[in-house]
């Protein structure tokens, strides 16, 4: 598919069709995203939807939004013979981008066939600014070819701004990930199958990534003796890793018990306390709905942080370190609301966990703002289907 060739029964789907063509990179995009496809199937019910990504993980993700009649692709190579061969038999009537991704052959002959292409959720992060701005002259052209874009926050609008974009074509709608998050019945009986105890609270690290799991557990053995009911679950970003992070846990004397064993084998007592390690894709969500404390992870080393609002919809009390470059806006917002705990290093860290649980009145404020502000941001989605309805009422037909 990225090189254009797709099975004849495939091709044979979209004839006649004119689909909306949604494009995804990959799953944070694709998340973002699914209230926005539940609003196009809403209103365009006889519409088929085509959505497109990039990454593996992104396209199973869409294929588990996608309706029966709406097809999963992955997007072909921004390589013009191909795109426009691609787009020969697709016919979009409609191309919307999730975030900020500029193809430039693709949106070229999009244009040329009159298909109006929107950007939804757009940013412009930090890395992407420094380098479209080397090539602003070549990128402004491409960058004016596109109808609309809906930015997340008010530093994206400059950015576009200066960097050609006309300003009647840039619309502040907020961010979709707000309207992502939803809480589903069915998590409380994770703390049963993982063996916890009334008493017991559970901090769970989220997406960590190497050299930051180190640091937790230090974190966590140095408050163990103190606290003797806190247990921990160490959720790497990518769990292919569970085994080097088990070796981790023994050598600093601890445990390891793989989520997916669950339940827990029972630990005879004088053994040493257990470490929960998830090594399973998908029930990240599961355990932050149990957690009594949160790190998200990414933010203790360079890697510039993750999603802090699926711990926030449940109320929970955050901590994240400086290090949030790709989720500036949100957690700039956080921050700024005293709903989430900026901690600097190991030391701050400790400090800050202890505080919250010698003091739970406090924790249940943090997670209360937290909260609160996933309340107050949503509507994104509602707003940039607004102006997709404004701009092609035609679609309905």
């Amino acid at each position: 598919m990225r090189l254009g060739i797709f099975p004849e029964k495939l091709r044979k789907e979209f004839y006649g069709k004119r689909p909306i063509w949604l494009h995804a990179v990959s799953v944070g995009e694709a998340l973002a995203s699914r209230s926005l496809l539940e609003h196009l199937h809403r209103e365009y019910p006889k519409k088929q939807i085509l959505i497109s990504t990039v990454t593996p993980t992104g396209n199973s993700i869409a294929r588990s939004l996608a309706a029966e009649k709406d097809t999963v692709i992955y997007l072909p190579l921004d390589i013009s013979f191909i795109v426009n061969h691609v787009l020969s038999f697709i016919e979009p009537s409609l191309f919307i981008i999730a975030e900020t991704e500029i193809w430039p052959n693709l949106v070229c002959s999009l244009r040329k066939r009159n298909v109006p292409i929107i950007v939804v959720n757009a940013r412009i992060s930090d890395g992407s600014y420094k380098g479209y701005r080397l090539i602003k002259f070549c990128l402004a052209r491409i960058l004016r070819k596109i109808n609309l874009f809906c930015v997340q926050a008010e530093t994206d609008c400059l950015r576009l701004l200066s960097l050609g974009v006309e300003k009647e074509k840039i619309k502040l709608t907020g961010n979709m990930k707000f309207d992502a998050v939803t809480v589903s019945p069915g998590f409380a009986d994770y703390r049963v199958k993982a063996g916890l105890n009334a008493n017991d609270k559970l901090l769970v690290a989220g997406s960590t990534h190497p050299g930051e799991e180190e640091i937790i557990l230090k974190v966590y053995k140095g408050l163990s003796a103190e606290f003797p009911d806190l247990r921990l679950l160490l959720a790497p970003r990518h769990p292919e890793r569970s085994k080097e992070i088990e070796k981790l846990a023994l050598n600093y004397g601890f445990n390891a018990v793989f989520i997916s064993g669950l339940p827990p084998p029972r630990v005879a007592a004088g053994q040493p306390a257990a470490v929960f390690i998830l090594d399973t894709i998908g029930q990240l969500i599961s355990f932050y709905a149990i957690a009594d404390i949160v790190f998200v992870g990414g933010s203790l080393i360079k890697k510039g942080g993750h999603n802090i609002l699926e711990p926030a919809v449940f109320a929970k009390p955050i901590l994240l370190g400086p290090w949030t470059f790709n989720f500036r806006d949100i957690t700039s917002l956080f921050l700024k609301h005293k709903a989430a705990l900026l901690v600097r290093n190991q030391g701050e860290l400790k400090e800050g966990i202890k505080d919250l649980l010698h003091n739970p009145a406090t924790a249940k404020e943090l997670g209360r703002r937290a909260k609160d502000l996933i309340l107050q941001n949503q509507g994104a989605t509602e707003r940039n289907f607004g102006y997709i309805k404004n701009y092609y009422p035609a679609l309905a037909a």
